[in-house]
């Protein structure tokens, strides 16, 4: 999974989708593809096939290598669907999505096992999972199953909790806890390709996250790729009484940040803008 190196630039992180090795020495683009109606930022935007390709279209020429399908809104608040439901709302968009961009690599954003599976005959090559397995017992057993590489975020143990500003020790201390534990049950279930994403936006305070932002090169051990999702948080727009697509030049800035100390994937919803961000990094 990562041959070692002293230099993030050249840190060789690769994950195998399907057969295919995709090598993460570049940073990659994660286009945010939401399909809610009610999705903080851009709900009811993309949420139907003839709006949703040329969508896809557009991320993917800007930059975007991997488009990250969300049929659930995680915002506070919002409407928890069931695995049924979430399955009707994706419908076929991820084979439509496969069939028209064979190159893009597609993630589900999905805390269910059901949806996986789903997602998984219908083509699908990455799963990001916000619950780290908490929110469904089967995930990490059907996540195995697949063979599919695994988003791991960190985040509270349950939904209701998800958004609860409650963690009292250090930040660094306890995600990279939490990490090592969830890392041995993967393993013990046979999940080989793991991504950690520290979880920003989730039940961490304004001072949390940018410690996470300051010390993000020791989250993780060195030994995974790292994903990070800032795009559009609230903990960059509300300090700065400003609304989530205002916050674009800030967010580069720290996305620059995290890309110096070690990031593989940025998730985001404005590509081009990250595309801009990874280039300049890589011309430094």
């Amino acid at each position: 999974m990562k041959t070692q190196s002293g230099n993030h630039k050249n840190s060789h992180f690769s994950i195998n989708c399907r057969g295919s090795l995709i090598d993460l020495s570049v940073p990659k683009i994660m286009g945010i593809l939401n399909l809610t109606p009610d999705s903080f930022s851009d709900g009811g935007k993309f949420n139907d096939e003839k709006k949703a390709l040329p969508q896809v279209e557009k991320m993917l020429k800007d930059g975007a290598e991997i488009i990250d399908i969300g049929p659930q809104s995680t915002r506070p608040n919002a409407q928890i669907l069931s695995a049924p439901e979430e399955i009707s709302r994706i419908g076929n968009m991820i084979s439509l999505v496969k069939k028209e961009f064979p190159e893009a690599l597609i993630s589900l954003d999905t805390f269910y096992a059901e949806t996986v599976k789903f997602g998984f005959d219908e083509g699908l090559d990455l799963v990001n999972d916000i619950s780290g397995g908490m929110f469904d017992e089967k995930m990490f057993q059907t996540v195995a199953k697949t063979g599919l590489p695994y988003i791991l975020m960190h985040v509270n143990p349950t939904y209701e909790s998800m958004h609860e500003k409650k963690i009292e020790d250090d930040i660094i201390l306890t995600i990279n806890k939490y990490f090592s534990e969830k890392i041995l049950e993967l393993k013990r279930f046979g999940v080989k390709d793991i991504i950690l994403d520290p979880g920003f936006g989730f039940g961490k305070t304004v001072e949390q996250q940018h410690q996470m932002i300051d010390e993000l090169q020791h989250i993780g051990f060195g030994k995974y790729p790292i994903l990070v999702g800032i795009s559009r948080k609230s903990f960059i727009y509300k300090p700065l009484g400003k609304k989530p697509h205002e916050i674009n030049e800030e967010t580069q800035k720290l996305h620059l940040k995290m890309l110096e100390k070690g990031t593989r994937i940025l998730r985001v919803h404005d590509v081009a803008e990250a595309k801009k961000t990874i280039d300049e990094y890589l011309n430094r």
